[in-house]
């Protein structure tokens, strides 16, 4: 089958991306060909053992190789974090920012900087991150109902409180490289939701540095607000965007079509905020059929683009419309 690429709307400003996380029975390269042959504008670039490996020898070396291959193909690309044993070979996303032992803490935020500095030196627009569950060792044993209530909510608190202090210097570095740090709500973990997400930033201060990043998925999946509304509402802060389908209530990744989203509003409402970032397909469990999901993925999200496309979208705005550099632009 001919990988030709999908004819791309002049006037639709969203760029596309697919995550290496889904082509993980590919090479590196072999998977970048493949995107850039399908006409994708980028690359989701998870650090991990099979593709660019955080923690083997040469890295300065193999990630200026890689960006000479980046430019060559003409991709963006944004650096994901979310490899499962990329830290820990028997602990799924182990250890996390929440661990109770400050040493593994700061293992994952060393991972955390070495990815600013790989996004820094590939020209990456966001480092994405998420916050990890809530370990079970957090909880203390109580004697009565009340008691396991206050314990809990304890818990939490303490984690609130790791999870801001682990960050705190991880984002200092992305300060001073100019890289957002984007934080996923992901279902399950502490940081779930976009509330969550702001319990965080008052925390920290709401420093520049750090911003989100957006499952469109994980909205179908528990946000109160329709996908295109939390699109809205998340603007301000919005650094990286992933996208697949999904189902209301169930957290699973789901290819287009197989899920309960309606796209063309979440597509208008990415471009009406002025999102600049990459749009990035993320199918982890779909490595098996990669590939083919990653020719089927673009053209449905460039027909769902032009659905939604209000006929006056290549008219530039007038003098004091649409957000400004901090309503949700990518730096």
């Amino acid at each position: 089958m001919s990988l030709r690429p999908s004819p791309r709307p002049t006037a639709y400003p969203l760029r596309y991306s697919y995550g290496t996380n889904g082509l993980t029975d590919l090479r590196l390269d072999d998977a970048l060909s493949l995107l850039a042959d399908l006409g994708y504008d980028g690359v989701g670039l998870t650090l991990d053992h099979m593709h660019l490996d955080p923690l083997a020898p040469d890295l300065a070396a193999r990630t200026h190789k890689l960006a000479r291959r980046l430019d060559e193909l003409g991709l963006g690309v944004t650096i994901e974090t979310g490899a499962r044993y990329v830290l820990d070979p028997r602990s799924k996303h182990g250890p996390s920012l929440l661990d109770p032992d400050p040493d593994q803490r700061a293992r994952r935020a060393d991972l955390l900087v070495r990815a600013v500095q790989i996004a820094t030196d590939l020209g990456a627009h966001a480092v994405h991150c998420f916050s990890g569950i809530l370990p079970k060792d957090t909880v203390g044993e109580a004697g009565t109902e009340a008691d396991t209530e206050g314990d809990a909510v304890a818990a939490e608190d303490a984690a609130w409180k790791r999870l801001a202090e682990t960050l705190t210097p991880v984002l200092d570095v992305a300060t001073a490289a100019g890289i957002p740090l984007a934080v996923e709500p992901e279902p399950g973990h502490l940081l779930a939701t976009l509330d969550d997400f702001h319990r965080l930033r008052t925390a920290l201060g709401s420093p520049d540095a750090l911003g989100l990043t957006l499952d469109i998925g994980h909205c179908q999946c528990l946000e109160p607000l329709s996908p295109a509304d939390c699109v809205r509402a998340a603007a301000p802060w919005l650094r990286h965007v992933q996208i697949e389908d999904m189902r209301r209530g169930v957290h699973e990744h789901l290819p287009f079509g197989d899920g309960e989203i309606d796209f063309p509003p979440v597509l208008e409402a990415l471009a009406a905020v002025g999102y600049q970032g990459l749009v990035s397909v993320e199918l982890p469990r779909h490595s098996h059929a990669g590939p083919q999901l990653a020719q089927q993925s673009l053209p449905f999200l460039h027909h769902a683009a032009a659905v939604s496309t209000p006929p006056d979208a290549d008219r530039p705005p007038n003098p004091g419309e649409g957000p400004t550099d901090s309503d949700g632009r990518t730096p």
